[in-house]
């Protein structure tokens, strides 16, 4: 994180607690709630504390000092208070205004290795991140996966005692080998039989210290049969969505994705989406005559979808929530794969580290020429887009479930449409603002909005200064601020609209300040929202609703068998929500199990991959949260679903 200097911290207390700092009053001592902000922080983006400032930004000072930075000194150092001390001398500073003192700390971003920074000495009990409404507690779910990411193997190279060479696809081992063949021709793992060329290439492993040896996770999300990768790993999942027509009433003028009829895995993926990523676009491009997926003739644009394809799949979480999901419109891609990066938005952005949560996965691809290891990914990509003078890739990620979301437009943000919009509307004012002022309103007139993570993606100015432009645009009227703290962002005034008669895309792509949404079509509410009685009971709203003993009735064997395979308690829900809104709680009670398992094992799932819509998606969290099969049969038309989600 950029290191502050006194007038930067001051900029922070003149715009208030906002993405990446937050007030904590030293009036009773050091608050214990600073803790909680600080494990939020370490294992978010990192941030900036403010201890001697009260939540309205008075500021009411640090009586004594030095008695205070010893004891932060003391906690932070203590395994029974913090698990880690990320900060240094420089990391904890003093502010003085108008003659009382403001300590600050200086929260990076906790490396994979550290992660989960947590209070007291249970990481289950007292790990917690940062969303857009403030500080949570971590699920347990969210701990384990934050621990996992810690070890120095790979995710993708653990064995499968119980999986062998009958669970791989003999066509995606060939297909492989033929690649890499045509790749390097002289290579000398080509010789080996298959099974020493496996262990190679590390799909197969033995392990010295145990002896166990079997199909490695590497191996099966390469090359295995989907039946068995679902099996192994329950929340599996890839899917393509494009869609390319103007008519409203087509949802998808293509999709792929596991349906039987072709293996589902990894390879198989790649090889069959990434040609109809680059298909038709209307720059350079030439296969080569084998019509192999490789590099030769390839533009800078097919690099970066190339990279971008294939970094989804090698950084994915795969036993995370919402699978691998890449869709393709006109005007852009964008991509999804479960878990959090494992470095922070600078380091990826300046590139020259690499870090890969599959290492095995970033090396099969590497040897057929469509992955390297040098951390020079994101350069490919964003050089790509700028090749074509189109706006800058947008980075996001989400909590609960953890996603990782790229949008690549290919629209240019500078366009002279735009431009002469903005000047139509402000004037001759308009012409004096400074270069990021201009990009900050191009950005909320096209993408709908703007926020200072976003533009921390295209200005290399620190975070406070780009607050300040920010700010000065509202000031100015060229801006509207809404949201709060981690949820800021900025619309474009309404006289835009007005003036130019502009409208807004149909669709805002996702951006850093909003959790993406992974459904292939929002959902939408009728005008009335269902009521749930006293009783717990469905509830029938005008169509053929499953009544309580029906539900009974076809959930009677999940209740009288207590092991039942993944995939059949989720054709279970499909099936009961196929008519009903139900909510968690409900969905517990016939299925025999606890709510917060089927919330984290399935419901997360089921709605991230758009098979069940959410009554609330804009509130995941509702107590009364609710769900539905996303196409119910005998509904004719449920494109109206959750547009009055603000108003229940």
């Amino acid at each position: 994180m950029p290191a502050l200097d006194s007038n930067a911290l001051l900029a922070r207390l003149g715009r208030g607690e906002d993405t990446d700092s937050e007030y904590k009053s030293a009036r009773g001592g050091v608050p214990s709630s600073l803790w909680e902000s600080y494990s939020a922080m370490a294992n978010t983006d990192g941030g900036v504390l403010l201890l001697g400032v009260e939540d309205d930004g008075r500021v009411s000072g640090v009586v004594d000092v030095a008695k205070t930075r010893k004891q932060l000194w003391d906690s932070l150092n203590n395994r029974g208070k913090v698990s880690h001390n990320l900060l240094n001398n420089d990391d904890l500073l003093t502010l003085d205004i108008e003659g009382k003192t403001v300590l600050v700390l200086q929260v990076p971003r906790a490396s994979r290795s550290e992660r989960p920074v947590y209070v007291g000495q249970n990481p289950l009990n007292g790990s917690y991140r940062r969303n857009y409404e403030g500080d949570y507690r971590c699920t347990d779910q969210e701990v384990k996966r934050m621990l996992a990411d810690q070890a120095e193997r790979g995710a993708d190279e653990r064995i499968l005692s119980a999986y062998g060479l009958e669970d791989l696809d003999p066509e995606s081992l060939r297909q492989y080998r033929n690649l890499l063949s045509a790749h390097r021709p002289d290579h000398p793992w080509l010789s080996e039989d298959e099974p020493a060329f496996l262990a190679k290439v590390r799909a197969w492993r033995r392990d010295r210290d145990s002896g166990e040896e079997g199909l490695t996770v590497a191996g099966l999300l390469m090359f295995g049969r989907y039946d068995a990768l679902r099996e192994a790993l329950p929340q599996f999942h890839v899917d393509y969505r494009e869609k390319l027509s103007e008519n409203p009433q087509q949802r998808w003028t293509d999709r792929l994705m596991p349906d039987g009829s072709w293996e589902s895995n990894l390879f198989q993926f790649y090889r069959r989406v990434y040609p109809r990523l680059t298909d038709d676009l209307k720059v350079p491009f030439a296969y080569q005559d084998s019509g192999d997926l490789l590099r030769t003739g390839e533009s800078p644009v097919h690099e970066a979808l190339r990279e971008t394809l294939v970094n989804a799949l090698i950084h994915a979480d795969h036993a995370g929530v919402g699978g691998v999901v890449v869709e393709r419109y006109a005007d852009r891609f964008e991509f999804a794969n479960p878990g959090l990066s494992l470095l922070s938005r600078e380091q990826i952005f300046a590139g020259g580290v690499s870090e890969c949560r599959n290492k095995v996965l970033q090396t099969l691809f590497t040897l057929i020429g469509s992955a390297e290891k040098a951390g020079s990914g994101v350069d490919k990509i964003t050089r790509g887009w700028e090749s074509q003078h189109w706006r800058a890739p947008a980075l996001s990620e989400q909590t609960s479930p953890d996603r990782v979301h790229w949008c690549l437009h290919m629209t240019s943000l500078h366009s002279d449409n735009v431009l002469q919009d903005l000047q139509t509307c402000f004037g001759p004012r308009f012409t004096g603002l400074q270069p990021l002022a201009v990009t900050a309103l191009v950005i909320a007139a096209t993408e709908r909005r703007v926020s200072n993570a976003r533009l921390q993606q295209i200005s290399k100015l620190h975070p406070v200064d780009i607050s300040a432009v920010l700010q000065e645009l509202v000031a100015g009227h060229y801006l509207v601020q809404q949201g709060r703290k981690r949820g800021t962002y900025y619309e474009i005034a309404a006289k835009y609209a007005s003036v130019t008669g502009r409208r807004f895309p149909d669709k805002a792509p996702s951006f850093p300040d909003k959790a993406p949404s992974f459904p292939d079509k929002a959902p939408s509410f009728p005008d009335k929202a269902p009521s749930f009685p006293d009783n717990g009971a469905p509830v029938a709203d005008g169509s053929d609703e499953l009544s309580e003993q029906q539900l009974l009735q076809l959930t009677e064997i999940a209740r009288l068998k207590k092991r039942l395979p993944p995939a059949q308690i989720s054709a279970l829900i499909m099936q009961c929500c196929e008519k009903n809104w139900l909510k968690n709680q409900q969905l517990a009670k016939y299925l025999g199990r606890s709510p917060d398992y089927l919330h984290g094992q399935f419901l997360q799932s089921l709605v991230a991959t758009g098979q069940l819509h959410m009554l609330y998606p804009s509130s995941p969290n509702r107590s009364d949260q609710a769900y539905r099969v996303a196409n119910p049969q005998g509904v004719a038309d449920d494109s109206n679903y959750g547009q009055h989600d603000d108003e229940h």
